[in-house]
Order: structure tokens, then sequence, then C-alpha cells
């Protein structure tokens, strides 16, 4: 089993979107096998434990565009994962560009995007 202080440790060491492969591979190692982020505040919602662990809020309140950009979206996407962003950037670039939340799901290694209306934006792999 997992905590929230184990998730905070590990998401503590990711300073840009480079940072997330390394970061997938602790909570692999911790026994997360999926987890919601939500673009207005940053909470998660983390699956592995026989109940679902949710985090506080972690920033004031975005609100995610009603009309999405995908190419903007993967525009900035691709900026963060270079590491030209910081992670408060990428959340606000998410809700500019319609994202209300992504899920990453270990068993598939990957990490899926969603706008306002539950619409799958961009699904991504990431590396093992």
């Amino acid at each position: 089993m997992f905590a929230l202080s184990d998730i905070s440790t590990a998401h503590a060491k990711v300073k840009s979107g480079a940072d997330f492969p390394q970061y997938a591979r602790d909570l692999i190692a911790m026994g997360v096998t999926a987890y919601d982020t939500y673009v207005s505040d940053g909470r998660a919602v983390y699956l592995g434990n026989p109940e679902p662990l949710i985090s506080p809020a972690k920033y004031n309140t975005l609100t995610p565009a009603e009309n999405s950009n995908k190419e903007r979206f993967l525009e900035r996407l691709r900026l963060h994962q270079s590491g030209g962003t910081d992670y408060m950037t990428f959340c606000q670039d998410c809700a500019d560009t319609g994202i209300e939340k992504w899920t990453i799901d270990i068993s598939t290694h990957t990490c899926t995007y969603y706008d306002r209306g539950g619409n799958q934006m961009y699904t991504e792999h990431f590396p093992e």
C-alpha cells in the first residue's frame, strides 16, 4: 500500500515534463495502477490501494476553456516535455486549451488527456 505522502515525495522531484518517466517508475514501484489529475485544482485520484486516495487541491482554481484546441495543446505539451515549462505553467496551458483532466494508466503506460465534455483529446505512451 502507498500513502499520499509517498506520492508527494516522488512528485516533488518532478521539475518539468522531462522528469515524468522517472516519476512513473516511482509510482509503479509503490503500487499505483492509475490516476486522474484534474486541471481545475491539481487534485488527483490514485488507484492501486484497496480504496482510492484523493489528494487535496494543489493550487487556486483554473477553469478549463469551453472550447478545446488540440493543436495548441500539443504545442504546449511538447514544450513542457522538453523541459521548457514548469508544472504550474503546464496546468495553465491545459486549462487554456480546454483540457479538464488527464489519466495515467500504469498498466498500458499511457497518458490520456480529456476535454470538458469527456472527449479524448490525445493519448501518448510513456517509457517503462
